[in-house]
């Protein structure tokens, strides 16, 4: 991959507020190079995350971003994300990343909803790409992936990772940090 290939990751930061969650968006070449930032806010709890993502997307308009690279699939306590939407929203390739093993969301999703707010984050999240353990850099990494041939995952979490955490999110995660701090305080 060109060391000036471009992906945007987006993380989410939260503190208690208002009730919703900040979303921070780095755009990160693979030489590191780190030349754009946007914003936006989904709600605590809510349907919301996929169109907030799609809103910085749009707002941020660079047609060189080649991929869009996600912090987990539940921000905001468990606004799913739609990878097949963002990605006929934007046509670019879709990543989510995870940075732990876990059992799913079933049990936590039962746990926290009920009736029709239950049915619609099961109904979404059943309808997820299937996440897939991989090796980058030496560390393992869970990713769904939606408009990129499964294979060819690892090696553009690879390009974008001089870390623990591929370039665009970590840089993304503490710029969410950041505005989430200052909306707040």
């Amino acid at each position: 991959m060109k060391s000036g290939s471009r992906a945007l990751g987006i993380a989410e930061s939260y503190r208690d507020g208002d009730g919703t969650s900040t979303l921070g968006g780095a755009v990160v070449a693979a030489d590191r190079t780190v030349d754009d930032f946007v914003f936006g806010r989904c709600t605590v709890g809510g349907l919301d995350s996929t169109d907030a993502v799609a809103d910085c997307w749009r707002r941020l308009d660079r047609p060189d971003v080649r991929y869009l690279l996600l912090a987990g699939v539940a921000p905001a306590w468990y606004n799913l994300l739609d990878p097949y939407a963002l990605e006929g929203a934007i046509d670019r390739p879709v990543v989510v990343v995870s940075f732990e093993r876990s059992p799913g969301l079933e049990v936590p999703l039962r746990e926290a909803f009920d009736g029709e707010a239950l049915d619609r984050r099961l109904e979404r999240y059943r309808s997820l790409p299937e996440r897939r353990r991989i090796t980058v850099d030496g560390r393992e990494l869970f990713v769904r992936s939606v408009g990129i041939d499964p294979d060819r995952v690892a090696t553009v979490l690879d390009a974008y990772t001089h870390g623990r955490r591929p370039e665009p999110l970590a840089v993304a995660k503490r710029a969410a940090a950041a505005a989430d701090a200052f909306r707040r305080d």
